[in-house]
């Protein structure tokens, strides 16, 4: 297959691409390497790919409709995976238009690029956070989820009822893939485990919001990546039982679906942060703080239809997947 990959120097992208890759695959990155976190980083990841011959990248914005029209027009790609986006709940909270411009309008050119270049199917990531103020546990894909609490949560729903709206239109097969909590090696630097460990190692105190009362479903990137080419290889399809009288949210008669990826079970944040601790071989001083804005105190994933769509259950325990996150980590930054 012919490929595209969006936000490819990112966390999630670039180990998407590099699956691809491995498989045969010709990929074509995107990302437009802004500096939301560290651009060496971001460039590290894009070096990590460079060595692949059926690897290309393209320095470009979503948010550029010239730019995306003419990528879409030259790539004669076959699918699409699109896993750029203004990152970060609380960041929306502070600087909601960076989330309108990467999130809304650059997704509307992804679909539009879809459209008229005969994209057989589009693959995008969604968000855990879309369930918002819902507090029926596991979160489901069947549940309702009209109350975001965030920008950054709405811009991820808006994205799956855009998605809806071309698959019915138009007849182009779209994947929503709800991820939950995504940490490993290569991982963002503003994200808890990334902010724990150079904390932790440069004997800072670290942050611990909601008193540490978090649970959280966190999932292993390998078992994300796992599961977004799975859904790839299957093209959605149209639930032919589906009612407009009893609706059902998480399907439609229109070849569109979601997904939820999380591993489906909750780790209590103070029990995350020990396995980190057991991993540096230090003690963290905490400083516990109340909930952040926009943030909710518990996420858990139904992954019943991923498994039945495409047969995959992420697997990883938080003891291992931390592990190779601190092996990561000092491999990188140089650190023991």
């Amino acid at each position: 297959m012919n490929v595209l990959v969006t936000g490819a120097a990112g966390f999630i992208g670039s180990h998407v691409c590099q699956r691809l890759l491995e498989r045969g695959e010709s990929v074509t990155g995107l990302d437009n390497l802004n500096d939301y976190y560290d651009v060496s980083l971001k460039e590290a990841r894009l070096d990590w790919l460079r060595p692949y011959a059926d690897f290309r990248f393209v320095k470009t914005d979503l948010a550029d409709r010239q730019g995306m029209e003419e990528l879409f027009g030259k790539g004669q790609f076959d699918k699409v995976v699109n896993l750029a986006a203004q990152a970060g709940v609380r960041y929306s909270i502070v600087n909601p238009h960076s989330y309108v411009e990467s999130n809304i309008l650059g997704f509307l050119n992804i679909l539009e690029g879809c459209r008229h270049n005969g994209v057989v199917h589009l693959v995008y990531a969604s968000s855990s956070s879309v369930y918002g103020a819902n507090e029926t546990m596991p979160f489901s894909v069947h549940d309702n989820v009209d109350h975001p609490l965030s920008l950054y949560a709405a811009s991820k729903k808006a994205n799956e009822l855009m998605a809806h709206t071309y698959s019915h239109l138009y007849a182009i097969p779209t994947t929503g893939l709800r991820f939950f909590t995504v940490y490993g090696p290569w991982g963002r630097p503003d994200m808890a485990l990334f902010l724990f460990t150079d904390a932790i190692i440069n004997n800072r105190p670290i942050k611990v919001f909601n008193y540490g009362n978090h649970r959280r479903d966190f999932t292993y990137i390998d078992d994300i990546v796992e599961g977004v080419i799975r859904t790839l290889d299957h093209n959605a399809e149209g639930n032919p039982e589906w009612s407009g009288l009893q609706p059902d949210p998480g399907s439609s008669r229109a070849p569109w679906k979601v997904y939820n990826i999380g591993n489906s079970k909750p780790v209590n944040l103070m029990d995350y942060i020990g396995a980190l601790e057991r991993q540096l071989g230090r003690t963290a001083e905490k400083e516990f703080l109340p909930m952040q804005p926009g943030d909710v105190p518990d996420t858990y994933a139904d992954v019943e239809q991923l498994i039945q769509d495409v047969h995959y259950k992420p697997e990883t325990t938080v003891e291992e997947g931390v592990s190779r996150f601190v092996a990561w980590y000092r491999d990188y930054y140089g650190v023991r």
